[in-house]
């Protein structure tokens, strides 16, 4: 098994972890280019994410849309355009295995890189749990949307959203333009991350509203999803980072969101008297008076329901997929995170599921009242 020294510092730009990651595999012959592995007769690396856990195969499908009506927040002379996963629970797990990544996506993420040897498809190894177009089960549900990290693209949050989809849940996460380090678009078209390195957060999770307004608009139609249909009082939101700090933009905008979640998100806007429920779920660092005092500042405009949570363990990625692809690799974990990644995963998938229940389903249960004997890292401070 390859070993690793730890990895340099990559909390500042959410998308290093991976690209840090890949490339020490590189440098320790933990990926080799594909002519070595024919020369050796070596192996490819076997990534896989974890199975869901709730009772239902999962189906997946794909969107392109355009909002006709509104320039591109970063370039004002096009269109605003969307790329958006939708995984649901399925009668069968029929077809083939959904993709994690295009090959255009993989090859933007590795050649960004920089390094010699990196086989461009990696990240198209990876094995995912739903099956393309799977027959849908015809019922209404709940929709969750999910909303990465800046620079990171939606399929980050795939090991949450088949999860969710597992039980019952339909969900849509977003590939928001220009803000991922690669999003490919149905006609070949695979663009790269303005928004990388901006300092407008609060200019960024307005605009991720609106996204998020649009994609309500677009499938909460009689006919937007073949075979189901979106229960319109059961939408939430939940998101990573610039993401989970867009959910409080996007329910201020938006009251057809009932509930949301950010996970470890510096908050960019004010919830300012936001009443609906809302679930602050992070790491250390965004324990009152941390290191980020914005979960401090927005609190007391929380005026619903409301948690604060953090997971000692944890670091800014133990959210998304990235340290399951980490472990994986022979890699170390992404700064912050000493739990292993399958731990942060199902922590993640069990309070998200908690969350989401509670609200959109009226269910019951301890979790997010007190403290849990089962997960004793998750500290309850509110």
């Amino acid at each position: 098994m390859c070993r690793a020294t730890a990895a340099p510092n990559v909390r500042t730009m959410t998308f290093r972890p991976l690209l840090v990651l890949l490339a020490a595999a590189v440098s320790l012959g933990c990926l080799v280019a594909p002519s070595a592995v024919a020369a050796e007769g070596a192996s490819r690396p076997q990534l896989a994410l974890p199975a869901p856990t709730g009772p239902f195969p999962v189906g997946k499908t794909t969107r392109h849309l355009r909002d006709e009506s509104r320039a591109d927040f970063w370039v004002p002379q096009e269109r605003r355009e969307l790329m958006v996963s939708l995984w649901y629970p399925a009668l069968l797990p029929t077809g083939r295995r959904a993709p994690y990544v295009t090959p255009a996506e993989s090859a933007a993420l590795v050649q960004a890189l920089k390094v010699p040897g990196v086989p461009a498809d990696v990240l198209t190894t990876v094995r995912t749990h739903a099956s393309v177009d799977a027959p849908p089960l015809p019922r209404p549900a709940p929709l969750v949307v999910l909303s990465p990290g800046v620079s990171l693209p939606r399929a980050t949050l795939t090991a949450l959203g088949e999860d969710l989809a597992s039980r019952g849940y339909l969900v849509a996460a977003v590939d928001h333009n220009h803000e991922a380090i690669a999003i490919t678009f149905p006609d070949g078209r695979t663009t790269g991350c303005l928004a990388c390195g901006s300092e407008d957060g609060a200019g960024a999770s307005r605009n991720r509203a609106a996204d998020v307004s649009f994609v309500l608009d677009q499938l909460t139609g009689p006919d937007a999803w073949p075979g189901q249909r979106v229960e319109p009082r059961r939408i939430a939101m939940v998101g990573h980072s610039l993401g989970g700090a867009s959910a409080i933009a996007a329910m201020r905008a938006d009251d057809r969101l009932r509930a949301g979640i950010n996970l470890d998100g510096r908050v960019h806007v004010q919830p300012d008297g936001l009443d609906r429920p809302f679930l602050l779920l992070g790491t250390p660092d965004h324990q009152p008076a941390g290191r980020d005092r914005s979960w401090d500042d927005a609190w007391s405009g929380l005026t619903g329901w409301k948690r604060w949570l953090t997971v000692s363990g944890t670091g800014h990625n133990t959210f998304t997929d990235h340290p399951l692809l980490a472990e994986q690799l022979g890699m170390p974990l992404p700064e912050g995170q000493t739990m292993p990644a399958r731990r942060g995963t199902e922590i993640t998938r069990t309070y998200v599921a908690a969350f989401v229940d509670r609200h959109l389903r009226a269910g019951t249960g301890p979790l997010l009242d007190r403290p849990s004997y089962r997960y004793p890292e998750v500290r309850h401070w509110h």
